[in-house]
């Protein structure tokens, strides 16, 4: 994520908001562009300060106070690139749903500014009918209701709005033994199954896949069930980057496509403050050691991983300054690394990314069942 200031007085703004929080101008997102920029009423458009050319909409969705994209006045449809993809949202009449699905959209419209800053293809089910990335958000109305399972199935993507409770999902992190679990991170796993299915099984990637990650065709159902009985498999840690993508070969690739967008997401923000990690570690009263990552000329995963590893020691040391947890629980051996090197040059192979992380001096050198309230 990038940072971004407001054009009229200087203030740092969020990706999320809708005014300056300094000189409260209107903002809005223009995905276009990917910056945030100070907007004005043009008649019965809107004028964006970045292109001021350009006659401007805002996606229905701002009406929900949901959503700060917007649209080229000319453009075909209501919704923005990011709306574009809801297919169902829960009834947005009743107050807790639309606190939540608020919520869950913050996090959906983080997912999608960095799926088009990797240049990822995003058909929705207008594009692809069949198949096109679309999300049911969906709630248990009540005890009849059966359980709603947040996950994917070509394409669609299932998410029990309940997760946009903090205390639900904690609950659920405890009770699953998941040391980390947020609505960004599982808005970055679901869509990993369906790159599966657009750069792998499509993609003629399987035969790759499969020498890194295992053979998907033994039984999903039955690998789950086991998992679920029986824990992880020993000493997982030494192969996959979670427990639970020790399951089977298809979580183990949603679960490190999701780590892969928070790496570059997370060092693409750490190179907009200019943050540049080289821990001083005491030795002794006079002897300090100061540590570096790799040299910036290495490429590829090689460099991303060089200046992740001290971000998260930082980050995570911070953490615990404040009595938080680790924000980032993870290790990542050398058979995740390989892993998240298949990820990486997979998306490369697609189109080359926007990976501003690359450059950055980091380290020393990513319900209800009523579409017409709004998507």
């Amino acid at each position: 994520m990038r940072l971004f200031a407001c054009q009229r007085c200087g203030h740092m703004v969020y990706f999320e908001n809708s005014h300056c929080e300094q000189c409260q101008s209107q903002l809005a997102y223009l995905p276009e562009l990917a910056a945030m920029s100070v907007v004005e009423p043009a008649g019965g458009s809107w004028r964006a300060e970045l292109d001021s050319g350009v006659n401007r909409r805002f996606c229905v969705n701002h009406g929900y106070q949901a959503c700060n994209w917007m649209l080229a006045e000319s453009a075909d449809g209501e919704y923005c690139r990011a709306c574009r993809h809801n297919r169902i949202v829960p009834d947005l009449t009743i107050d807790e749903n639309l606190h939540r699905w608020r919520r869950i959209e913050i996090a959906k419209h983080h997912l999608f500014y960095g799926l088009e800053q990797l240049r990822l293809p995003l058909a929705n089910r207008e594009d692809e009918p069949e198949t096109g990335l679309a999300f049911d958000f969906l709630t248990e109305a009540d005890a009849s209701t059966p359980k709603v399972m947040t996950g994917h199935d070509h394409g669609l993507i299932t998410f029990n709005i309940a997760e946009a409770d903090d205390g639900y999902r904690e609950q659920l992190r405890t009770s699953m033994g998941e040391p980390y679990r947020t609505l960004l991170g599982h808005f970055r796993h679901e869509v990993g199954h369906y790159f599966w299915d657009v750069l792998v099984d499509r993609g003629d990637r399987v035969d790759d896949f499969r020498a890194r990650f295992g053979d998907e065709r033994q039984d999903y159902q039955e690998c789950l069930k086991r998992y679920y009985e029986s824990g992880p498999i020993p000493q997982w840690q030494n192969t996959f980057v979670s427990a639970y993508a020790s399951a089977h070969p298809w979580e183990d690739f949603a679960e490190t496509w999701a780590h892969y967008l928070h790496i570059v997401d997370t060092l693409e923000m750490a190179g907009a403050f200019g943050l540049r990690v080289s821990p001083v570690i005491e030795t002794g009263p006079e002897v300090h050691e100061r540590q570096t990552s790799r040299p910036a000329a290495e490429s590829g995963i090689t460099a991303l991983i060089a200046a992740w590893i001290p971000v998260t020691l930082a980050v995570n040391s911070l953490n615990r300054c404040m009595g938080q947890p680790d924000l980032y629980p993870f290790v990542l051996s050398d058979s995740v690394v390989a892993k998240l090197r298949f990820i990486h040059e997979l998306i490369h192979r697609h189109a080359p990314p926007v990976l501003a992380a690359e450059g950055a001096n980091v380290g020393g050198t990513a319900g209800g069942e009523e579409p017409d309230h709004g998507r």
